[in-house]
């Protein structure tokens, strides 16, 4: 039998509490990371919708602080990983070490125990997670997407909300492993942050000279946030936006071997080598809704899908060899297909 359906009044009771709830996440945060109000939206956005963040961004502009920040304001397990080159995959999931019990007629015994490591925490920082081998930066792959972890051949589930935030510096090469493909796609957004201005840095010293520090208070727990990440869900999508979302993605698949290009612009044929995949698209739609539930709408719009269009799928597109030695990157090109795509589909 189903479940029953909420009430019109339910689904309003809970979407007011959903605003409410955001506007007061926001504004904790907003008491020590001064500006950003954009990176603080989409973290939010990630952690309303299930998905996990990349933050990029030059050393010193509070990326790490931001992410702190975060976690004070939620009442959630909070697990830092500072990733470096001699950093293992045990590190990160934990592993299997002998342990010694006294049983009741007090002889010692000993038994495999598996001990968790900080992965088993429902928000991660991984701080710098380009400094770590390859080896390593696969043992975040199942847990990003399956929200387990397997050790020993024994599958250990992960606590909810799971929410992983990554942080990596694009400047530095030396000492540096690129993200596979694979795993960048498992990040709901790509954040870029930016040089604050001259006002945001006068109020930055300000805040961090003084004698007195700003303090967050935690405003939501885990229950609180499974049931707004399943309220979100519950938006509405139209057809014609489900199909703007869906030719938004196409339009990232260039002419060639995987594709027969049909929505593809110019500066796709010629800039991009792999287009953005399926994850993209469900980003899209995902991010739309959190993004009209903030927004007091009953529904997704087209402008909706427009505004998170650059997080979503800058990540997801590589470009080809062409674009790399005009110094063109996937924003302008995503720019681009957002400017030219028609609204309304053939």
């Amino acid at each position: 039998m189903d479940a029953e359906q909420p009430t019109p009044e339910a689904t309003q009771a809970a979407a007011d509490k959903f605003r409410a709830d955001y506007t007061a996440v926001r504004e904790q945060v907003a008491r020590v990371v001064v500006g950003q109000r954009e990176i603080v939206d989409g973290l939010l956005t990630c952690l309303f919708t299930g998905g996990h963040a990349l933050l990029e961004g030059v050393p010193g502009i509070g990326k790490t602080l931001m992410v702190r920040t975060l976690a004070s304001a939620l009442s959630l397990d909070f697990g830092r990983v500072q990733f470096t080159p001699d950093l293992m995959p045990a590190d990160i999931t934990g592993t299997t070490v002998i342990d010694e019990v006294e049983t009741e007629s007090g002889h010692i015994k000993r038994q495999f125990a598996f001990q968790r490591g900080p992965i088993f925490a429902q928000m991660v920082l991984a701080d710098e997670i380009n400094r770590a081998t390859p080896k390593t930066q696969s043992a975040l792959l199942e847990a990003m997407q399956e929200r387990s972890v397997t050790v020993a051949g024994t599958t250990h589930e992960l606590p909810l909300p799971f929410f992983v935030l990554a942080t990596q510096n694009p400047i530095e090469q030396e000492g540096t492993y690129p993200l596979p493909e694979a795993q960048l796609d498992r990040f709901f957004f790509k954040l870029q942050v930016g040089y604050a201005n001259r006002s945001e840095m006068g109020e930055i010293i300000a805040r961090t000279t003084g004698a007195t520090a700003a303090s967050v208070e935690p405003v939501l727990d885990a229950k609180t946030i499974l049931e707004h990440q399943k309220l979100v869900r519950r938006v509405a999508v139209t057809e014609r936006v489900r199909d703007y979302a869906i030719r938004l993605v196409l339009s990232t698949h260039a002419k060639g071997r995987y594709s027969d290009g049909q929505f593809a612009p110019p500066m796709v044929n010629q800039f991009v080598r792999v287009g953005a995949s399926p994850r993209a698209a469900q980003a899209l739609i995902l991010g739309a809704k959190c993004r009209a539930l903030v927004d007091g709408r009953p529904s997704v719009a087209i402008e909706d899908v427009k505004a998170i269009a650059m997080p979503a799928l800058r990540h997801r597109i590589v470009v080809n060899f062409e674009a790399e030695a005009e110094g063109v990157a996937s924003d302008p090109i995503i720019e681009n297909i957002v400017q030219t795509l028609p609204v309304e589909g053939v």
